[in-house]
């Protein structure tokens, strides 16, 4: 099986998912990945610069917790 290669972009405005609620976000059971990961989710989606940061922490936990483990 391929992997999915859609991009938003290129999805029709009818068919994207949903935006994600705070409620919908599954938890890791890392509590500083899953307060990131509730910080993007609850991040206006009109507000880019406020989207960006958000994905920055998450990109940042993320990291910090692969750095952790040794990877």
């Amino acid at each position: 099986m391929e992997p999915d290669r859609t991009y938003a972009g290129q999805i029709p405005e009818g068919e994207r998912d949903e935006p994600v609620s705070g409620d919908d976000i599954p938890l890791t059971g890392d509590p500083v990945v899953d307060a990131a990961t509730a910080r993007l989710a609850a991040a206006d989606p009109e507000d880019l610069d406020a989207q960006i940061e958000a994905g920055e922490r998450v990109h940042q936990a993320l990291r910090s917790r692969l750095s952790d483990l040794g990877g």
